[in-house]
């Protein structure tokens, strides 16, 4: 007796995210699209705004790479486009330098942004992250947060946000410099840059340029570290941004 392929519909898994990658370069969609093939995402590709707005009509769209700058309707026309009708996830790419595209991207509904060039590994990490945060109601819960995060001599309290060394004596911590150690904490032996930490520790409601974040490094080394010449937990990658160098366990 032949089985109906629907008998084991409930166990398959869900289906990959499709993602739509809009350019009008022909050799940047073909790298996405390899780059993202290769994670195990299905993909679509557009190479003006035409063929986006076919792709979304043709298909079920889970999140859009979308170049900035392209003839005819560029970036930022199509992003207003979108989000005025979707709350499809957008991630922009731009080779510009120019500030000001960037905070408009985003302002217009954009849920992150990146610069060529830029890494596929890169890209895809900031994919899945706009994913999860856009993950719908009616999946699977997430973990539990952990309440505390030891590492070296330290652990960190989630739910007092308190700073307590082995000595059992708590250590003060601004609402910045808490949020740059959870940053560091969920994300041990890691280079992150500045602009990754300022997504990390306080989401895009951050000046989108702030430099701050050298402060904050530099103040939590004074708190953290035994010798802050040569700092063991909070290193820096010169030209990369900072590794948080400590083993973490979530308790």
């Amino acid at each position: 007796m032949t089985k109906n392929r629907d008998d084991n519909k409930d166990s398959a898994p869900p289906p990959a995210a499709h993602i739509l990658v809009v350019d009008d370069h022909i050799e940047i969609r073909d790298l996405v699209s390899r780059a993202l093939l290769k994670d195990g995402f299905r993909v679509s590709t557009a190479a003006d705004g035409n063929a986006m707005r076919q792709a979304l009509v043709n298909n079920e769209i889970d999140l859009i790479v979308l170049d900035l700058m392209m003839p005819g309707d560029d970036g930022l026309t199509l992003c207003r486009e979108v989000r005025s009708r979707s709350d499809i996830p957008i991630i922009m790419l731009t080779a510009r330098s120019d500030e000001i595209d960037k905070v408009v991207g985003l302002e217009l509904g954009a849920d992150d942004y990146l610069g060529k060039p830029f890494g596929s590994r890169e890209l895809v990490a900031r994919i899945r992250a706009v994913l999860r945060r856009k993950t719908p109601g009616g999946q699977q819960e997430p973990a539990p947060q952990p309440r505390i995060y030891a590492f070296e001599r330290w652990k960190l309290d989630v739910d007092a946000r308190e700073l307590i060394g082995d000595d059992g004596v708590s250590v003060a911590l601004s609402t910045g410099e808490y949020d740059l150690l959870m940053a560091f904490a969920e994300h041990p032996r890691r280079v992150l840059n500045r602009d990754q930490l300022l997504d990390l520790a306080r989401g895009r409601q951050a000046n989108l340029f702030d430099r701050s974040i050298d402060t904050q490094v530099s103040r939590l080394r004074r708190k953290l570290e035994l010798n802050q010449a040569d700092p063991r937990i909070i290193k820096t990658v010169w030209g990369g941004g900072y590794l948080f160098a400590a083993d973490v366990t979530r308790l």
